[in-house]
């Protein structure tokens, strides 16, 4: 499959401080790709550069190229609200808006022109279906999110990102926020979404999702590529002596 997303040489400092070097890699449309490594090892720096979650970050510099459907993402000319409906992105603790069930799936519709109360509510069903939500939420659609599970404030940040039909969907360690029996809930949402073609990158820590889900995984460490296979492969035969020694770990 063509790359919808690439990085090409991507150095990114904090300050002094360096977090990535030199990253290249090209993301195929319609690939579930998994970012592991130890924590501070750059994943979630790096998935923030993928729709400009950076810009928020004071004295963050960096060099190199990021391009989506072949156009470079930091050229001064782009049109950040726009790339960011494109690359969605879901945070690693669940983050839904002081508003009702609805509102919060309606807002990105509205923000880009949708008014129609028909439209939006179609929207709003689609998306909460599409995060395995809607059974569950479809009777108390006017009461306050804030009033959800940990899983289900999840799932609903997971249909409010599928409300504005991304291309792509950015996923930061989307469970580890969650308990335990939570963590199922939004895990079985993720491979339902990997069947349905989204492209997704996800960092994360839950290594059968990353082994059995994911078409192709990154070991980062140091912000430096580590390795990079698919995922089936490198989980067999690990061959960079870090990657092994986090894999006992962490399996």
């Amino acid at each position: 499959m063509p790359a919808i997303l690439s990085a090409q040489s991507l150095n990114l400092w904090y300050g002094a401080h360096q977090a990535l070097h030199d990253i290249s890699i090209d993301i195929p449309e319609k690939s579930i790709t998994a970012l592991i490594g130890p924590s501070g090892c750059g994943k979630s720096t790096f998935l923030k550069t993928l729709n400009r979650m950076n810009d928020l970050i004071d004295g963050v510099k960096i060099t190199g190229s990021v391009t989506y459907e072949g156009a470079n993402i930091y050229d001064p000319s782009t049109d950040v609200n726009e790339l960011r409906r494109s690359i969605g992105m879901v945070f690693q603790k669940p983050n839904p808006f002081p508003m009702s069930i609805y509102d919060n799936i309606a807002y990105g519709p509205r923000t880009h022109g949708i008014k129609n109360k028909a439209k939006l509510d179609e929207i709003v069903e689609q998306s909460l279906r599409g995060a395995a939500i809607w059974d569950e939420v479809k009777d108390r659609l006017k009461k306050n999110a804030l009033g959800l599970s940990g899983g289900q404030q999840q799932r609903l940040c997971i249909a409010r990102a599928l409300a504005v039909k991304p291309k792509v969907l950015l996923m930061d360690e989307p469970t580890s926020a969650l308990d335990p029996e939570m963590i199922g809930e939004v895990l079985d949402v993720m491979k339902d979404l990997a069947k349905s073609g989204m492209t997704m990158i996800v960092v994360t820590h839950e290594m059968r999702f990353a082994r059995e889900v994911s078409s192709r995984t990154i070991f980062l460490d140091g912000g430096h590529i580590e390795e990079d296979k698919p995922s089936h492969e490198l989980f067999a035969h690990p061959e960079s002596p870090r990657l092994v020694s986090f894999l006992d770990k962490v399996l």
